[in-house]
């Protein structure tokens, strides 16, 4: 169960009763501006890099950053094009009166431009009125910055790789005084779009838009934002990434205010002395960002091959039965899913490490039957313990387990666990370790949002074992969380299903989920009408879903799992769920569930559930499966690219400046198109240019143009580029996960299996799939050659899938030239040990060798 119960209306009231200084002298009235910035045409910036002691450059690989005192600015400059330009006037600091240890500095309605704040007292921008240059080398620069008021400061470039550089800035001990913000303004491309930032229901690009970097009060029906998964990592369509790492409360303005400046404000209160830390990167292809982000913060943990589902919940389970009768009708009725997991409750209490008796009564042969059938199975869970927990409640408090100052408790169930506290950290564990012994193999970690800093300056005041406050540890408690969890995991791989993430944390939280979406295809902030008449500013449904995956894609989590079908104002009916199934199908990670634990098998007239959309899922849940090898392909090359799997489609074609976030790229080949509205049964889409082909019906499209395609309900417009390779598992899969079932279950962990593969021929293309099989096709003239080479799990032979083929081939040769002998069906082909078969219907060759290659004629 994961219904979120923040009392965020508590919050809300308890920071407005806290009262702000009043503004003294008047210097607050305009709180974010642009000042006297002129802005200027981004790309006309004089390249003079002359030695006259005005201007230094720091250069590394294609990029160079320049530090210009005669035209008083900094400017980011790749390959020849400036990207990114900071002016004297575009690094300001944020000085008060005094600053005050009880006021939380968050800069939020500041830059929100809320008109029932007031800022404290003094409050005011400087900026940068001159430089001088303390040292150079080839690879950094230590700049003297004097502020107005003669407040002094210590800015340090450096390069830290390739087409990336550090920038630090430091105030001088006796200028520290009376700094509560850092403000940094960028000056951008007037027509680029930016992308990242974290997870957000709105929008992909968020140009216009200004972010928070934490929870804050919102007019929607959740009372908050959802800004589960801040980051404050932004980068823009010309080629250039911004990552602040800051741990303190921040906001962003993206162009909202000036179409021309990207601005970042961070309040730092009493930690300014300690300055503030960025990092900036460039590389031709936006895309490519991500990697640099990855190198600085670290490299997404890989979940468990089975974890990326498709995984099977109820949000309430009655009992055992049902768990076991679950998994034999998904097996019964032939639906291909991978792992469970079971919702609360299934515990004594919120969280006495056990299953309560009284519905689980043997635990341990439920988990064993699960096993045996191709599953693995998972369980809710949360850092706390109520009061029905007895003596583990009794031991945390007497052993000083949790935190020493709690704020305001946002669940149900007590305070967290202080996992700062090395004994309770290793306490915790100890006790998760009896379910891993059980067998138990992944977890959904829920709440644990209860370090929120404060609302309307006053702060939420925490204290942790280690001295740390709720200032940082609104970060660091969500990274702590998921890594005690992360290490008691299996040791042949498991999975987190996490619900918060922050920067950094990617290394621990293996999935994220959106927390509770609407189940409808209300858009983020619509105003929608309940079955009661009731109406409410929706949080969002499906199409807020798709958004927030693809947001959290390229910023650093490519793993995402919506609860297909919704979760607020569930069940889904028939429509919304089909139209949400298909959608997930094409995800990086699959799972599904809902507040009212409704299942596909389970025909309901008031859902509509039947056997039409039972066999529409059965093919959807499948086709997720089968495509393992090239999910699992691109998820292992994201160390080595930074490419995430599911891709905006305005970052994969930046020079189209088309930046949509109905459509969206699933790894190189495929374009996902999903149908957002009820009733809709066509939609346009836009193809850029080269050929395009329906993934299910083989109609043939040209791109470059918008075209209008039908979508009845159970068909997910999903398009094939040209010269595309998709690796898949056989039509029979069942599950990647182990069984002892083999006549029942069809699973990759028995055997890998022929490798099946799309192959839609133009040119020339080659896949290395994650196990180093490889596979190319190439056209020469009238000649198609494609090849396959074994790697260390694909060794069973191949099946191509041939792509727009107007006739029968006048030959199909092996790789010693001898003629493959034709079927009569591709039933009868997946019998043979080589041969082809050609389906003149859809247009589709199939050619089954064992290794090597075939040629086409």
């Amino acid at each position: 169960m994961n219904k979120l119960l923040y009392p965020i209306l508590i919050i809300f009231i308890f920071g407005l009763t806290i009262s702000c200084n009043d503004s003294q002298d008047g210097s607050s009235k305009d709180v974010l501006t642009t000042g006297d910035a002129v802005i200027a045409d981004i790309s006309d910036i004089s390249q003079d890099t002359g030695g006259d002691g005005n201007l230094y450059s720091i250069l590394s690989k294609d990029t160079s950053v320049e530090i210009d005192k005669e035209k008083k600015e900094i400017r980011v400059i790749h390959k020849g094009k400036s990207l990114l330009r900071f002016g004297y006037e575009n690094i300001m600091l944020g000085i008060v009166k005094t600053v005050d240890d009880e006021y939380n500095y968050d800069p939020w309605p500041i830059v929100n431009k809320d008109k029932n704040y007031t800022p404290p007292d003094g409050f005011r921008w400087i900026k940068i009125q001159d430089i001088s240059f303390v040292k150079t080398t080839d690879s950094m620069a230590e700049i003297k910055i004097t502020f107005e008021t003669n407040r002094l400061a210590t800015l340090r470039i450096s390069k830290n790789a390739g087409n990336r550089f550090l920038f630090e800035i430091i105030p001088n001990e006796k200028s520290v005084k009376n700094i509560a913000y850092y403000r940094l303004d960028a000056l951008v491309g007037k027509d680029e779009a930016f992308y990242g930032l974290g997870a957000y229901l709105d929008d992909v690009n968020h140009r216009g838009k200004r972010r928070a970097m934490q929870f804050e009060v919102d007019n929607v029906e959740s009372g908050y934002n959802e800004a589960h998964v801040p980051v404050p990592f932004i980068l823009g369509t010309n080629g250039w990434g911004w990552f602040i790492e800051s741990t303190h409360l921040g906001a962003y303005d993206v162009a909202a205010e000036n179409e021309s400046i990207v601005s970042a404000v961070f309040g730092t209160g009493v930690f300014s002395k300690d300055g503030i830390r960025f990092y900036i990167f460039t590389e031709d292809k936006p895309l490519d960002l991500i990697k640099h982000y990855y190198e600085v913060t670290s490299f997404p943990v890989l979940p468990a091959r089975w974890a990326i589902g498709p995984l099977l919940w109820r949000d309430e389970n009655k009992d055992q039965a049902e768990v076991e009768n679950d998994i034999n009708q998904m097996r019964l009725l032939d639906l291909a899913h991978t792992a469970i997991w079971i919702d609360r409750p299934y515990a004594t209490a919120v969280n006495t490490f056990d299953f309560k008796k009284e519905q689980f009564p043997d635990a341990a042969s439920m988990i064993a039957k699960v096993h045996s059938l191709g599953f693995r199975i998972g369980l809710w869970h949360t850092p706390y313990l109520e009061k029905a927990t007895g003596t583990l409640l009794e031991e945390a408090e007497s052993k000083g387990y949790f935190p020493p100052v709690t704020g305001l408790i946002l669940n149900k169930w007590g305070k967290p666990i202080d996992f700062t506290n090395p004994d309770a950290y290793k306490w915790w564990q100890n006790n998760l370790k009896k379910y891993r012994d059980m067998g138990i193999a992944g977890y959904k970690l829920d709440y644990a949002e209860d370090i929120v800093p404060g609302i309307s300056g006053a702060r939420n005041k925490w204290k942790f074992y280690d001295g740390s406050d709720e200032r940082t540890m609104h970060r660091g408690y969500t990274l702590l969380y998921h890594k005690v969890y992360s290490e008691i995991l299996p040791e042949d791989g498991g999975y987190l299903l996490c619900r918060t993430g922050k920067y950094g944390d990617q290394k621990y939280a293996y999935i994220i989920w959106p927390g509770d979406l609407d189940a409808n295809f209300a858009l983020h902030k619509e105003e929608v009408t309940d079955k009661d008449g009731k109406k409410f500013i929706a949080v969002g449904g499906l199409p807020a879903s798709m958004i927030y995956g693809l947001n959290l894609a390229v910023s650093g989590f490519p793993f995402y799992g919506s609860d297909t079908g919704g979760y607020r104002h569930s069940p889904p009916d028939k429509e919304l769920f089909t139209r949400w199934f298909e959608q997930t199908a094409l995800s990086s990670v699959m799972q599904i569930g809902n507040s009212a634990s409704t299942v596909a098998w389970e025909p309901d007239s008031n859902t509509g559930y039947d056997e039409e959309m039972l066999n529409w899922y059965r093919i959807y849940t499948r086709l997720h499966l089968r495509l393992f090898p090239y999910i699992w392909t691109y998820a292992e090359n994201i160390k080595v690219t930074g490419h995430p799997i599911q891709r905006p489609f305005g970052l994969m074609n930046p020079g189209l400046n088309i930046h949509i976030w109905d459509q969206y790229y699933f790894g190189d080949y495929l374009l996902v198109a999903p149908i957002l509205k009820r009733d809709a049964r066509e939609r346009e889409v836009i193809l850029p240019e080269g050929e395009w082909i329906d993934f299910f019906d083989r109609t043939l499209y040209s791109g470059g143009k918008t075209v209008k395609v039908v979508a009845p309900l159970g068909k997910l417009p999903l398009f094939i580029r040209e010269n595309a390779i998709i690796p898949l598992l056989r039509p029979t899969i069942d599950t990647y996960s182990p069984t002892t079932e083999p006549d029942l279950v069809d699973s990759y962990s028995t055997t890998a299996g022929v490798l099946y593969t799309i192959i839609y021929p133009k040119t020339e293309s080659e896949f290395v799939l994650f196990d180093s099989t490889r596979i190319s096709q190439k056209s020469d003239g009238g000649k198609l050659t494609v090849s396959a080479s074994k790697g260390n799990e694909f060794k069973y032979g191949f099946i191509f899938e041939i792509l727009n083929r107007t006739s029968k081939p006048a030959s199909v040769k092996d790789k010693d030239g001898n003629n493959l002998e034709e079927k009569t069906s591709i039933q009868e082909l997946e019998k043979s040990d080589s041969g082809f078969y050609y389906d003149g219907s859809l247009r589709t060759l199939y050619i089954k060798i064992t290794e090597g290659k075939a040629d086409i004629l």
